[in-house]
């Protein structure tokens, strides 16, 4: 009995993810700017049209590559919430997915690329205000405890700043969870405000 061949749409997904990996994987390594299209299908083993036709421009490629599914913080309260940020450093300080290392090494150059950043980060900045307890300066905590964070995944994955390098991500985490902790708490609990023993 004959196999089935696969059919036009299941060869068109096929396409697009080579595309997109090759994409991916280039993006990471070179950038937005520094990255082609003649690259990229050559990456993929296509010709440079066909990765025209499927996504329109380097700019629409880009976008599907770096995609990713914002994750909204789960936790309430501070300490919960402050463990749940902290617990992301395991992951930014490992092996990063391609999309996301090549969404940060272009963040800096690519003005596309940097609203895209900017737009993630203002989605994880809205679910963090939404986990901490009511504060006047909320957005200005999230925004901090999530920049703080970034600058070290930043510091470690693509500047590879040797004081970082071999650290564990749980070392990191117990030297940042007094200040991350401070920002996602409300006001007047700060470290110094705390009870003795707490």
């Amino acid at each position: 009995m004959p196999t089935a061949q696969p059919s036009r749409a299941e060869r068109r997904r096929a396409t697009e993810a080579r595309i997109l990996a090759g994409a991916r994987e280039l993006f990471a390594e070179k950038g937005f700017d520094r990255t082609t299209i003649r690259a990229v299908a050559a990456a993929a083993g296509v010709d440079p049209a066909l990765v025209m036709q499927h996504f329109g421009s380097k700019r629409e490629l880009f976008t599907r590559a770096v995609q990713v599914d914002p994750a909204a913080p789960a936790a309430t309260g501070p300490e919960g919430l402050a463990e749940q940020l902290l617990a992301t450093l395991g992951p930014k300080l490992g092996a990063l997915p391609e999309g996301t290392l090549a969404m940060m090494r272009s963040m800096l150059t690519d003005p596309g690329a940097a609203d895209q950043v900017r737009a993630r980060l203002s989605e994880q900045a809205d679910a963090v205000v939404a986990a901490m307890p009511p504060a006047e300066d909320a957005e200005l905590r999230a925004a901090l405890a999530l920049t703080t964070l970034l600058g070290v995944t930043v510091g470690h994955q693509l500047l590879g700043l040797p004081a970082l390098a071999g650290v564990s991500a749980d070392r990191i985490a117990a030297l940042l969870r007094p200040g991350i902790t401070a920002l996602t708490e409300p006001p007047g609990r700060e470290l110094g405000d705390r009870p003795n023993g707490a």
